[in-house]
């Protein structure tokens, strides 16, 4: 079977069969920290970015959409790398000793070989990230001798994600695609806390404007010190526009139990009602407070930086 068709020129391919085994990497490419290389591979592509969003299979793949179940999306650190492995190296033997190298730390999200992956995990792979390098003519990997595999790592500072794809071709190396993603949040302070002016165009485009400056902490209600400048936004965007009434909605992550975040969001909104009508001087009958828990998330709760997403409060136009 062949599904993959990358872009890949004669040349280049008898170009990469003739480098020694220990020839240079490709300028600027170096091995994910925690996981070393098979042994004698050469890294053929590399890509890192500080922050952007993975999308990792969890599921077979189908040739059709929809997609939406198959997949995982993720934010963090990623990191990805495509290596070339001695002549006479299968996929089975290459997956078989990343899977003993990552033991116990790892454990396994999914994997799959052949048909088993679905239709389109060779395309989707090679459609997910720089997987080959550009220049390259049409080469294809017989999706027969593929195999995936996802593995996730939890640590206090973030998990950490690891996605594999050994592939190969009859009379070409075996190669493997390697994406790695740390879940660590965003770097912080590069975008101040809403204004009232970007508030209102927020609720002016999409009648609700998340503002995440209104900081709790761990199952607590009381709004912290710190979520003052963004109060003072929320107030001065209500003086502004006297005949406004919003809901103030609280949300948060999945963890815990759905009756307890309810009755925590319920709090937290008004708390933040509480606030605004008491230090800012709103009218509280121009204010609505409103918990939903977990139920409207904007991203996956699966990693922390998703969870962070999802603990939002929110103003909607009434």
């Amino acid at each position: 079977m062949t599904a993959l068709r990358l872009l890949l020129t004669v040349a280049a391919i008898a170009c990469v069969l003739s480098i020694p085994a220990h020839a240079a990497d490709k300028a600027g490419a170096k091995d994910f920290p925690a996981i070393t290389r098979f042994k004698g591979a050469e890294i053929v592509e590399y890509q890192a970015t500080d922050f952007d969003e993975a999308v990792l299979p969890v599921k077979p793949v189908p040739l059709n959409p929809p997609l939406a179940t198959s997949l995982l999306r993720v934010e963090g650190k990623v990191t990805d790398i495509t290596y070339v492995v001695p002549a006479g190296k299968t996929p089975l033997e290459v997956m078989r000793n990343y899977e003993q190298a990552l033991g116990a730390s790892y454990k396994t999200v999914f994997s799959c070989a052949g048909a088993d992956c679905g239709g389109d995990m060779a395309g989707f792979i090679g459609n997910s990230g720089k997987v080959v390098p550009s220049g390259w003519g049409h080469f294809s990997f017989e999706t027969d001798k593929n195999r995936y595999l996802l593995a996730q790592r939890s640590a206090p500072g973030g998990d950490v994600y690891v996605l594999l794809y050994a592939m190969q071709e009859t009379n070409y190396p075996t190669a493997v695609f390697q994406k790695t993603v740390e879940l660590k949040p965003m770097q912080g302070a590069q975008v101040n806390v809403l204004d009232a002016a970007a508030l209102q165009r927020g609720l002016e485009a999409d009648g609700k404007v998340a503002v995440y400056g209104v900081h709790f902490d761990t199952a607590k209600a009381e709004v912290k010190p710190d979520s003052k400048a963004s109060l003072d936004e929320m107030a001065k965007l209500l003086a502004k526009n006297p005949g406004m009434k919003v809901y103030i909605v609280g949300h948060t992550d999945n963890t815990g139990t759905l009756a307890a975040n309810l009755d925590l969001s319920q709090k937290r909104a008004d708390a933040v009602a509480k606030a605004l009508a008491s230090t800012y001087k709103v009218e509280p009958q121009r204010l609505a407070a409103r918990g939903v828990a977990s139920l409207a998330p904007v991203a996956s709760n699966s990693g922390e930086e998703g969870r962070a997403r999802n603990r939002r409060v929110e103003l909607v136009v009434q």
